[in-house]
Formats: structure tokens, sequence, C-alpha cells
């Protein structure tokens, strides 16, 4: 075997293939189909690793290890792959696999886990995202769940609004403390604990489930937890993301939410059925808690983080000049008195003078009118409009969410492009906001207009609109650190406050309009229609991408106070 190694090492193109078993030559057409992110930059020399065990039984033979670092000039990567044990009577039997793949005078090997050689913000950005997969499942469930639910303790429609509704209550109040609290100690904190909130309060909704009050008061909490999140998350991008790159960040991130509710809508229906409706909060809240501890074990891992930060400051700021403006990596050890300092230090009268901080915040307001009311409501209308049972509605329910996921694929380099390009941040960042709302605007209308339109129809105009407005995520949700990095999360926190009252008035308002008006029509949509028309009005008139120096205006203004 050593020697079939030594030979084979002289034709890396064709003979270390030849050297191995029938069975694992068949790897090598697997290999071709890997892709390509799974490979690592290649080096100037190639390390063959050739390894077999001790041989056993008859006709086995003893293997040696051989290790050699020999140059490979082949031009078109050729993937090897080698045995590391034989044994048995003259079997098979390899279980390591060593891969590597030539190319001009280098080797690229593949890797296991395939994110082992990515950058520390990729690392992040993806564990960030699987944070807000499980995030809309914990948020969806109660979607499905409330049917069953309503029918066992007997709710009406403006009941279930209201328990719906309750999450949001926690939501809103959780924003601005959330994006203070990421500015002042880091967003990875905040998210680690905020995860871990609304999944133990997740798991805990059964128990209190008959207990209206109690019920109330876990989705409260649960909204708390999930709350603090997109500050977090905001302030990650902000802190880790060039310019460049953050279309994409925030599409990656952001877009686990649209993930999540396909999951959730997925899942929750086969779980409820077969496990009875309390099984899916138990299972949901189970995942939370598992992803608090992988990411405490990456964070363990990850001893550089603060440098990989400093670095990537120092690129950006001495390459392009397109950092805004400066972001402070406070640990989280600061006293009480500097947390004090801080809330005092932050601009508040400045945010509300910008005339772009007044249009993101009633954008948001209106992106999320028609967000979480269809999020909340849709699953009931399938059920009712289209006379779908549970797992049925749920899975058409999946369409608009699973849209969204391809759409923000869609979006995210549509934008990072244009700015690659030249074409002006404010420019693009209008183009794909008007994009996000008035396609759902003119769907909701064709649905709404009485064209004796097959269902099939309606649904297929729904997921349109609702996943094309996605396109926020390139809009909209970028705008916080385009105008300022250092305030992003502060800023997200504000926007996001106004914008989860819609999931505090609209879900309950929209109960309530299907209990007296029973028009879906007059109940769900049109109110959206509306806030998505006026939300691309202010949103072209008012807002501005240019980056703020809101610390030099509220400097400027206590200058001229003085005076």
């Amino acid at each position: 075997m050593a020697m079939a190694a030594s030979s084979a090492l002289q034709q890396p193109d064709r003979c270390l293939l030849a050297a191995l078993p029938r069975r694992r030559r068949q790897a090598h057409h697997l290999l071709r189909m890997l892709p390509p992110p799974l490979l690592v930059p290649p080096r100037r020399r190639g390390a063959v690793r050739f390894s077999s065990g001790d041989g056993g039984g008859k006709g086995g033979s003893a293997g040696a290890v051989e290790k050699r670092s020999v140059p490979i000039p082949v031009p078109v990567p050729v993937p090897v792959v080698a045995d590391d044990k034989e044994g048995g009577d003259g079997g098979e039997g390899g279980e390591e696999v060593a891969v590597a793949v030539a190319v001009d005078g280098g080797k690229l090997e593949l890797r296991w886990p395939p994110w082992e050689g990515l950058p520390e913000r990729y690392k992040l950005m993806g564990a960030t995202s699987l944070a807000f997969v499980i995030c809309n499942m914990d948020k969806v469930n109660l979607s499905v769940a409330i049917i069953p639910m309503s029918h066992q303790y007997g709710w009406n429609s403006s009941t279930a609004g209201l328990v719906q509704s309750s999450f949001f209550w926690g939501y809103a109040l959780s924003q601005l403390p959330g994006g203070w609290l990421a500015k002042l100690i880091g967003g990875r904190t905040v998210l680690k604990v905020g995860v871990l909130a609304w999944s133990l309060f997740t798991a805990v909704i059964p128990v209190v489930a008959g207990f209206m009050p109690g019920l109330v008061l876990s989705r409260i909490l649960v909204g708390i937890g999930e709350g603090v999140s997109p500050s977090a998350a905001t302030d990650l991008i902000a802190r880790t993301i060039p310019i460049q790159e953050r279309s994409r960040a925030v599409a990656v991130v952001f877009g686990g939410l649209s993930f999540g509710s396909v999951l959730g809508y997925l899942f929750a229906p086969p779980i409820i059925q077969n496990l009875g409706w309390e099984s899916v909060f138990y299972i949901f809240g189970l995942l939370g808690v598992i992803w608090c501890i992988g990411f405490e074990s990456i964070k363990e891992l990850q001893s550089t983080d603060s440098e990989d930060v400093l670095n990537i400051e120092k690129t950006s700021a001495g390459s392009n000049g397109l950092i805004s403006s400066p972001v402070s990596l406070k640990s989280s050890d600061s006293s009480l008195e500097e947390m004090k300092d801080s809330i005092k230090d932050v601009p508040w009268r400045e945010f509300f003078k910008s005339k772009a901080v007044w249009a993101m915040i009633y954008v948001h307001f209106c992106g999320s009118w028609g967000h979480y009311t269809c999020l909340s409501w849709l699953p009931t209308f399938f059920s009712e409009e289209l006379d779908l049972n549970l797992t049925e509605a749920a899975w058409v329910s999946i369409l608009p969410p699973l849209g969204s996921v391809i759409i923000t694929s869609i979006a995210a380099p549509f934008a990072d492009n244009l700015i690659s390009s030249g074409v002006d941040t404010t420019k693009v960042r209008k183009i794909c906001q008007t994009i996000a709302f008035l396609s759902p605007a003119a769907f909701m209308m064709l649905s709404t207009v009485d064209l004796g339109l097959p269902p099939w129809v309606i649904v297929a105009f729904l997921t349109s609109g609702l996943a094309l407005s996605s396109f926020a995520l390139a809009g909209l949700y970028c705008t916080h650190q385009d105008i300022s990095r250092e305030y992003a999360s502060i800023l997200l926190g504000i926007t996001n406050t106004v914008g989860a009252v819609p999931g505090i008035v609209g879900v309950a308002l929209t109960g309530y309009l299907v209990d007296t008006t029973h028009s879906w029509s007059m109940s769900l949509f049109a109110p959206s229609i509306f806030f998505y028309l006026t939300g691309t009005v202010v949103w072209l008139a008012f807002f501005s991408s240019e980056p703020q120096d809101f610390n030099k205006s509220a400097l400027d203004s206590l200058t001229e106070s003085n005076q």
C-alpha cells in the first residue's frame, strides 16, 4: 500500500485514484459535486496523506502512515481520497478519509465542518440567522396552535386576537432597552440572553394556557425576549460588516425570520395533530435552549473576536472611508455609573430632529402592520375562506415566507451590486423599499376585488405580494447602519418600538373587525393597503441614507445654547 502511494504521488491527476479500492473511487464523483465554499484557499505545496490501520485475519496487511509534501502542478482540481484502514480477510475497512484537491501547484483541502475556514464575522452572522429562525418558529407556533386552543377553551376571534397580540406588548417594551444594552455591552450577550428568555417562556405556555392572565403574561415575556434580538443583531452587523456586504448580511440574518416561519408552519401541524398542541411549545422552546448551549461553546472557541472586529474597522476605514462613525467596543464589565452616563450620552433629541429618522419610524410602522397581521391571521383566513383543515391551512401559509426566502436571495445581491457599481445608497434603499411596499399593496387589491377568482389564484397573489415585501431587508432594515453605525442598534430600537404597535393594535383589531364585519377584505387587507401606500409616499419624500454624525449635531446644539 505504501509503495502504491509513493508511485501515485508522481501522477496526482490519475494514479492516486487508481490506488484506491473500487468502492472508494466512487467518492471521486461525489466530490466533484461539492460546492466551492467548502474549499479552503490553495497553498503552495500539497500534502497528500495515506494511512491504514493494522490488518487483521488472513490476508490482512499492516499498513504504514506516510505524509509527504510535494508540488502538484495540475491545472484542473482533482479530488483525492485515501483509506485509513484495511483489515479482515483481505477486506477493506476504511474509516477516516482525507480529502484534497490539487490545483496549480497548490492544494485545496476539503474540511469539515464547512465553516471551519470562514472569517469570524461570517460565523457570527450564521449563528445569528439561526437564532432568528428559532425566533419566528416560536412566533408562528401560536398562529397554528390558536385554532385547536380556541376550540378547547371556547375563544372567539376577539379573544384569540387578544392572546396573539399580547406577544407584541412585550416586544414593544423591550425595543429601546434592547438597543441601549446592545450598544453598552454588545449584541452578542443581549442576543444570547434574549434567546434563552423567549425559549423558556415558550415552554411555559401550555402550563398556564387555561388561566388567561398567566397566558397573556407568558406571551408578553416571550415578546420581551424576542424584542431585544433585532437590536442585538443590528449591533453585530454594524460592528462587523462593511457597507459593501451589509445588504447581504442583513438579508442572511433577518432572512432567518422567513425561514423560521416556513419551518414553523411546516412542523407545527403534524406535531399538534400527533402529540397535541401543548407539545409544539415544549419542542420549539427546547430548540432555543440547545441554540444557547451551542452559541456559548462557539463563543469560548473564538477568542479573537475583538481583534477581528478592530482589524475590519481599520481595513474598512483605511481603504475606502465608508465608515461613517466609530463603534465603541466596550466590555461588559461597565459599572452602574457608566451605564447611567451612557443613557445621558445618547443624542436622543438629535435623533428626532432628523427627517430620515421620522421616515424610518413611519415606514417601519407601515411595514409591520401588513407583516404582523398577515403572520397572525393568514392560517385562520385560509382555513375559513378556503375551507382547509389545520394541516392544509398551515401548509398554504408556508408559501409567503417560502417565497420571501427566495426573494431575499435576489434582493440582497441586487442592492449590494448597485452600491458597488456606484449607485447612490439612498437611491438603492428607496428602490428596494418601494418594491417592498407597492408589490403587496397591488396584490392585496387584486385579492379583495370580487373578480370570481378561484382560491388558488388568491393564494398565488398573496404569496407573491408578501414575498416581494422582503425587499425591505435591502431597504429599511439597512438604513439604521447606513446613517449611523454607532447608534444603529438604538435607532432600530426606536423604529421597532413603533413598529411593534401594529402587532398590539393591528392583530387585536383584525380579530374584532372579523367578528363585527365578517369580511376579511375590510378587516385584514384594506388597512394594510392603506399603510403600504402612505408609507411609500413618506419614504420617497423624506428619507436619505447619508451618514449622520448625531454626536456632532448634539455638540453644536449645546454650543449654540451656551452662547
